[in-house]
């Protein structure tokens, strides 16, 4: 199990394929998501990662919020989030993921806070069909009906289904396909609408429902750190230096 991203909605386009199919896409952030913490059997009871992206203040954040990034030594951050990850899949604190976390052709699952709506009806929130046009039914065609019961209970049961607030909740989309990422930029394009309004925050996850493509880095795709990050990113020059040298003699 992988680590996530915490990425920053810019919007919607469309990219073409090489066939001229058009696909329209979400453009997702990432910039300086970064290890915070690190989640522990021993000490936590499970193993995750927290992560935080974004700037904020230091005169906003709160004196213990102050120490627990200090004891991270990175820059107060906007937005945290942990995500589940196998011990062997731990990345070092400090080290910063990048957009080709994720690889072009695999699925994901995004989870961001709904567009909030307002006050809305039952047709608009539940999809009901509204009262008669007719017979009998005035002024009342867009409500919702009856919603209590006889004597016994004589209550309206939690959970009904009626006219209030709707949106503005935390909603998870499932099986999302990463179209295209551009790791200089730091952006990556999903297929479809992801949950969120513009600039909010979205959690990207590997796909709980599909297969792992082969070439997913594992623990991940990232710089920084003292771990396996600057391993990882060392061992590719250093083959090419020796197979340069000896193509040389």
């Amino acid at each position: 199990m992988r680590s996530g991203l915490i990425a920053q909605k810019l919007g919607m386009t469309r990219i073409f394929t090489e066939e001229g199919e058009h696909i329209p896409v979400t453009v997702l952030k990432v910039e300086q998501c970064q290890v915070v913490a690190q989640r522990t059997e021993d000490k936590n009871g499970y193993t995750a990662l927290q992560l935080g992206v974004g700037q904020k203040k230091a005169k906003n954040t709160a004196r213990a919020e102050r120490g627990h990034f200090a004891v991270a030594k990175v820059e107060p951050k906007r937005k945290l989030a942990e995500f589940r990850v196998s011990p062997d899949n731990m990345i070092d604190v400090g080290a910063e993921l990048t957009a080709d976390h994720f690889v072009a052709g695999q699925f994901v699952d995004a989870t961001g806070t709904s567009t909030g709506k307002g006050f809305a009806g039952a047709m608009k929130r539940h999809n009901f069909g509204g009262l008669r046009a007719s017979h009998g039914v005035s002024i009342s065609h867009r409500s919702h009906g009856s919603t209590g019961n006889s004597q016994d209970p004589g209550k309206v049961f939690k959970g009904k289904k009626m006219a209030g607030h709707m949106g503005a909740t935390r909603v998870t989309t499932q099986n999302l396909q990463v179209v295209r990422t551009d790791a200089d930029r730091g952006l990556i394009m999903i297929k479809g609408a992801v949950p969120g309004t513009k600039g909010g925050f979205v959690l990207l996850s590997d796909a709980i429902k599909r297969k792992l493509p082969d070439d997913v880095p594992f623990p991940g795709a990232f710089r920084g750190g003292n771990g396996v990050g600057a391993a990882v990113a060392e061992a590719p020059a250093a083959e090419t230096v020796e197979a340069a040298g000896s193509e040389e003699a």
